[in-house]
């Protein structure tokens, strides 16, 4: 039996989501007492997606500090999945968020009314400053949770270039229909890649292979080494979307010596080298012991 694994420090990313939830969360209320002085639908659609951005968040930087606990008793793999967990749960609050707003901004296109152009432009360009300083503070990161975050505060971003760009033709002509018109095309573009984030993030709960693996390709090149006679039970997931583990039986002849066995485990290593694995187990079998999983 072949045991591997190494820890990686996520202090920066626990650091960096800090950063970003402080920035977020007070620009956030500064947000919200904007868009119901101005009677911007856009502006309250993304102070809403903006609060949720605040909680999630906020429990990302929890969860993530909590991933960095190491295992125990009742974790044996140690408490990285919280960190999953947190992209998860932000998921399925913005995914609630962006149905609310819809509701709200639906009829409004029925009933439009005039917002204050000249305030939205004032909110949208402090909305670009501050959501950008939360980009640029949180990218580069690999865990599924830094990920989702970075996406969600680049989305907020563009967002807010979409209502300067709507507040700027509001100012010069009467057309109130373009503010809920933002308001919905936001949304919908958040919903969108929210959802296909939760897709990826429920791949990985599940202990889908990680994308990017081709796990035939890699038991191909376990079972073309010379030593080995065959292989199964091979199983490869993920831990947090950055950290994966890898367990397979590999079966070698009744007469091979010591030194065969140590050796297919290195050449076994060498060709998981390039994937982040967190732990790889090898169970070695000979030709005539039976497996004790079949």
């Amino acid at each position: 039996m072949g045991h591997h694994h190494h820890h990686h420090h996520i202090d920066s990313t626990t650091g960096k989501i800090k950063t970003a939830f402080f920035l977020n969360f007070f620009f956030t209320i500064i947000e919200l007492i904007g868009g119901l002085l101005t009677n911007s639908m856009a502006i309250l659609s993304d102070a809403l997606h903006d609060l949720g951005d605040s909680l999630s968040l906020g429990l990302a930087w929890f969860l993530q500090k909590f991933s960095r606990k190491e295992q125990s008793d009742h974790f044996s793999f140690g408490y990285r999945r919280f960190s999953l967990l947190a992209a998860l749960i932000n998921s399925v609050v913005l995914i609630v968020g962006s149905v609310f707003i819809l509701t709200e901004a639906v009829p409004r296109l029925l009933n439009p009314e005039q917002p204050n152009a000249g305030g939205m432009i004032a909110l949208s360009i402090l909305g670009i400053l501050v959501n950008g300083a939360a980009v640029f503070r949180l990218k580069g990161g690999d865990s599924m949770n830094q990920k989702v975050m970075t996406w969600h505060l680049l989305e907020d971003v563009l967002g807010w270039v979409a209502v300067l760009g709507v507040s700027i033709v509001m100012l010069f002509f009467d057309v109130p229909i373009l503010d809920p018109i933002a308001s919905i095309g936001i949304t919908l573009f958040i919903l969108y890649n929210v959802v296909k984030n939760l897709i990826q993030t429920m791949r990985l709960f599940l202990e889908g292979v990680p994308s990017g693996v081709d796990l035939e390709s890699l038991s191909r090149e376990i079972n073309d080494l010379s030593e080995v006679q065959s292989t199964h039970h091979t199983h490869l997931w993920s831990m947090d979307g950055e950290n994966h583990a890898f367990s397979t039986h590999i079966v070698v002849r009744a007469e091979a010596t010591k030194e065969e066995i140590c050796k297919v485990k290195e050449e076994v290593k060498e060709i998981l080298h390039p994937i982040s694995l967190e732990h790889i187990t090898l169970e070695i079998e000979y030709e005539d012991e039976p497996c004790s999983l079949q």
